[in-house]
């Protein structure tokens, strides 16, 4: 049983870890969807890395070579605990991809490499201890772990524990692992297993055929993953959680394809991979997205995604090798994941201005499996009459095509269509009651809209009408306005400026800001004087802090919680104590609470109690407006202020609807502790 435990905890370790140091990086190196992709770069890497080493090791003439060589490893490995990383210098000046990445190695790297390894080199001393026991059992056991630490950490772990105090723990039971592998390889080490014996056991070698099939469908899958993933976040339901979904559904094709042969029919789900294919590319189109629900959608997604990564992993586990090579088996799995990951995070948004990888994706599945039968002797069973493989066959061919087809014809009209790391941005034409518009969309997020008629240009729509909350907070100040504003967007709360203001918009994404200048007029058109700041505005605001600015800011807006990725760094009590020292005295801080997903109240009950500042909500609801030609959108904005009496003598005194924190829920945030899945809306 000690081996098996081993395995369990060694991969239960492995998944704890990585979204443990992500909350680690966020606040560090700006919040943004880039700091997830270097982190899942760092970690597929590392994995090849381990796996790499684990074939290396088993090559190794003697048990007792083996087993020394990695208990040594082990024991060094401890003196790098706790696995608390130290915040590194982050700065504008260069990339900090480097600087994430070193301090990412510095603080796990050579555990989450020993961890990588476990399972896989375990199971081929299991093998030679064993010779007449299947190991494979032992890579689900390994996968099962995997998957019981995707959901602990989100829904037990992090609402739990602060990031310090979870990165104890983990280097507890790091340490408890260690002593565990330490015995296995010890057993291992005192068993002296002849060259010749393990010779006879390595059977039958792979030929080039069968690694390159392994590497596909590996790379297959982890590109269906990272697609399915991007589709549904951006496209049908942009909620932070549902990457947990796909990526279960990933891992359990693994634990049910190498538990045992039961589980996966390859004429049932080469079959059901071919229809599949055709609901899930009907269902992401616009003409039948409009029809029907999100969680229609979702289903039929999720529901694809089983069946593709059933077909490509149960075709990996039908021709995984003899034993004797489950190193260099698993070593290309590892490498064609990082292969997907490539694709999907690197080579995709590169090539594709639009989100055309998820109909790719299914059509490669399609195709690898429709190559997987035909190398297992199809062909013959096709020419022969037989049904049975003829309409699976027929089923993958069909989805294949039909995927293409969608991929291409899936085009959606626009302006503009801009993709970076961020996401994918497009710039729209449509029209409603008060005339032509021009809209920035951001997947199914609406980043600002602009009447095209030149008397209604200057018009502030949408979340910054005049009802808005941040159109009365600016109004409370007399004089000439000096305000930052976190996220550009079109540019729309430029149109409030008036003569003498300073308005500062600072934004993450680089292509914001050339849309907003080239297909809206907000910024020229306004009074106000006008500059964008690009980079996260926290690190920009503590740079600026830094270097003197202080108390320069009567408002300060953030307006970047209409996503999915939202940045939670901005709304920590770290964060509120910077925004303190940039707002002049009397000043005020604007909080756009507006999210289809997620419920900030209380963060922001939280944030107003932290800095022990009185707090307002404005919601405006448009269908109870006498009329709107602003084309106002429903929008919840919090402002807050030092003292009550800031909010005497404006507009936001008859207008703003007090707070009771003694009955109403509060969450406080800081850059140590933050729980996304508490302000979840179900």
């Amino acid at each position: 049983m000690l081996l098996p435990i081993t395995i369990f905890l060694g991969a239960f370790l492995l998944f704890l870890v990585q979204p443990m140091m992500g909350r680690f990086a966020l606040p560090w190196f700006g919040g943004g969807s880039t700091v997830w992709t270097v982190c899942m770069l760092f970690f597929q890497s590392m994995l090849l890395v381990g796996y790499l080493y684990a074939h290396w090791l088993g090559a190794r003439k003697t048990t007792k070579e083996q087993s020394g060589i990695h208990i040594v490893l082990l024991l060094i490995s401890l003196l790098l605990l706790p696995a608390v990383p130290a915040r590194p210098q982050a700065s504008f000046a260069s990339d900090p991809t480097a600087s994430m990445l070193w301090m990412l190695f510095r603080s796990v790297g050579m555990p989450y490499f020993l961890l990588a390894s476990t399972s896989t080199l375990l199971q081929r001393w299991f093998h030679f201890m064993n010779p007449s026991v299947a190991p494979w059992r032992l890579y689900s056991l390994s996968n099962l772990g995997s998957f019981l630490a995707l959901f602990s950490y989100p829904f037990l772990l992090e609402p739990l524990l602060r990031l310090r105090a979870q990165a104890n723990l983990w280097s507890v039971l790091y340490g408890v692992f260690v002593l565990l592998c330490a015995m296995v390889a010890w057993k291992i080490g005192s068993v002296e297993i002849p060259a010749k014996q393990i010779e006879l056991q390595m059977g039958e070698p792979p030929t080039w055929s069968d690694i390159l099939m392994w590497l596909g469908l590996s790379a297959c899958g982890s590109l269906l993953l990272l697609a399915t993933t991007t589709q549904i976040t951006h496209e049908i339901a942009p909620v932070p959680f549902l990457w947990v979904a796909p990526l279960a559904i990933y891992l359990l094709t693994f634990v049910l394809s190498f538990e045992s042969e039961r589980w996966y029919r390859p004429i049932v789900f080469a079959s059901l991979s071919g229809l599949m294919v055709q609901f899930a590319c009907a269902a992401v189109s616009d003409q039948v997205s409009v029809r029907i629900g999100t969680w229609q959608q979702l289903a039929v997604c999720l529901a694809t995604l089983f069946v593709t990564c059933m077909l490509c992993h149960g075709e990996l586990a039908q021709w995984r090798p003899s034993p004797g090579y489950l190193t260099q088996f698993y070593l290309v799995i590892a490498a064609g994941g990082v292969l997907g990951g490539i694709l999907a995070a690197l080579v995709a948004p590169r090539v594709f201005n639009q989100l055309v990888e998820y109909p790719v994706a299914l059509s490669l599945a399609c195709v690898l499996g429709f190559l997987a039968w035909i190398k297992g002797g199809a062909l013959s069973e096709w020419t022969s009459g037989n049904f049975a493989v003829r309409i699976p066959l027929m089923a993958l061919v069909f989805g294949a095509v039909t995927s293409i087809v969608s991929a291409f014809s899936s085009q959606r009209p626009g302006l503009d269509h801009q993709r970076n790391f961020f996401g994918v941005l497009r710039v729209a034409e449509s029209s409603d009651k008060n005339g032509a518009f021009r809209e920035l969309l951001h997947g199914r997020i609406r980043h600002g809209v602009q009447y095209q008629d030149p008397a209604k240009r200057t018009l502030s729509t949408t979340y910054y009408g005049p009802h808005s909350g941040v159109a009365l907070a600016l109004d409370a100040f007399a004089g000439p306005r000096r305000a930052a504003f976190v996220g550009l967007g079109t540019g729309t709360l430029a149109a409030w400026g008036r003569s003498g203001d300073d308005f500062r918009f600072y934004e993450i994404d680089p292509a914001v800001e050339g849309i907003a200048r080239r297909w809206f007029s907000f910024l020229s058109d306004s009074k106000a004087k006008t500059e964008i700041v690009l980079g996260d505005a926290r690190l920009r605001m503590e740079q600026e802090l830094a270097q003197g600015q202080q108390h320069d800011y009567d408002l300060i807006a953030l307006d970047a919680f209409s996503g999915d990725a939202i940045p939670v760094h901005l709304l920590t009590a770290e964060a509120g104590d910077l925004y303190r020292q940039r707002l002049k005295p009397g000043g005020m801080l604007a909080i756009h609470i507006s999210n289809r997903s997620l419920d900030l109240e209380p963060v922001a009950r939280g944030l107003a109690q932290h800095l022990g500042w009185k707090a307002r909500m404005v919601i405006v609801v448009p269908d109870l407006l006498d009329s709107n030609p602003n084309g106002e959108a429903t929008s919840r904005w919090v402002i807050l202020a030092e003292n009550i009496q800031r909010f005497s003598g404006t507009k936001v005194r008859d207008t703003l609807v007090g707070w009771s924190t003694a009955k109403d829920p509060v969450i406080q945030w800081t850059d140590n502790f933050s729980s996304l899945w508490r302000v979840l809306k179900f």
